[in-house]
């Protein structure tokens, strides 16, 4: 893609106006700290406000196609492709709540494989599309309706056998809301995490770390460390953990179980 020298000017001729909330300016704006997520947050005001009619939203795959879009993002970063910078932007935008997530998920049966009996059962692939909502009163409502399977529109252009599928908040909103800003490089520890332990395990991580005001991802990484080498209590209430935590001295064989050695003595002392 070609990078322009200059912006030489509005035409002189009627434009549509994209409407922005005020409170872009005084409440968001201040909060956004990434150029890619501030081009990604604008550029979908202006794809919202070109639909019409009350269902408006937003696919994930239209988004990763958009040429305006991508030449942006591409003017963003020479070290990343376009379609990277989106992704992340994206997991930006949703871990900030300004865009509302819904995946619909379909199962489809894959192609069998060669030399393959009819009788065998055949491999079923599941499809996840990403839908985005901006987190405004009428996107809530419609997002809660689609939810409850109440708003045809959405009955109308999905395939019957497709689930809507809700998240819980993902690890970038928990990081985000619990211990700090986000980089890229943090961003990629969170996806390393994502890959090598369940949710469950990230979100009592994250718990364990809160409760003990520990709010750093070495922490975490290190607790789940821990429990992949030493195994983890099924059986045990978190609160009941968390108290082990407080009392120092008290249960010490939880407590080495559970405070990773590279922590010890801060928390010990």
């Amino acid at each position: 893609m070609s990078k322009t020298v200059g912006f030489i000017g509005f035409p002189d001729k009627k434009m549509n106006p994209v409407i922005i909330p005020d409170h872009f300016f005084s409440d968001l704006l201040p909060q956004i700290d990434d150029l890619a997520e501030l081009k990604l947050t604008l550029h979908c005001f202006w794809l919202l406000n070109e639909q019409e009619g009350d269902l408006r939203y937003l696919r994930g795959d239209a988004l990763r196609t958009d040429a305006n879009l991508l030449a942006s993002l591409t003017l963003d970063s020479d070290l990343r492709p376009a379609l990277t910078v989106l992704e992340d932007a994206l997991e930006r935008a949703v871990a900030r709540n300004t865009l509302l997530r819904l995946d619909i998920n379909t199962d489809i049966e894959a192609i069998p494989l060669s030399g393959s009996s009819d009788t065998e059962p055949k491999p079923v692939e599941t499809m996840t599309e990403d839908w985005y909502f901006m987190n405004t009163v009428k996107g809530r409502k419609t997002l809660a309706l689609i939810r409850q399977g109440r708003l045809q529109e959405v009955l109308a252009v999905i395939p019957d056998e497709a689930r809507l599928h809700v998240d819980r908040p993902n690890i970038f909103v928990m990081y985000e809301q619990n211990v700090g800003m986000m980089t890229p490089i943090i961003a990629d520890q969170l996806r390393d995490l994502e890959k090598s332990y369940s949710p469950a395990w990230i979100e009592e991580a994250f718990e364990i770390a809160i409760s003990r005001n520990a709010r750093n991802l070495r922490y975490i990484q290190a607790i789940l460390k821990r429990w992949e080498t030493d195994g983890r209590d099924p059986t045990a209430d978190f609160a009941d953990k968390a108290g082990n935590y407080e009392e120092s001295g008290r249960n010490p064989k939880r407590k080495q179980k559970y405070i990773p050695d590279e922590y010890s003595d801060i928390i010990i002392g």
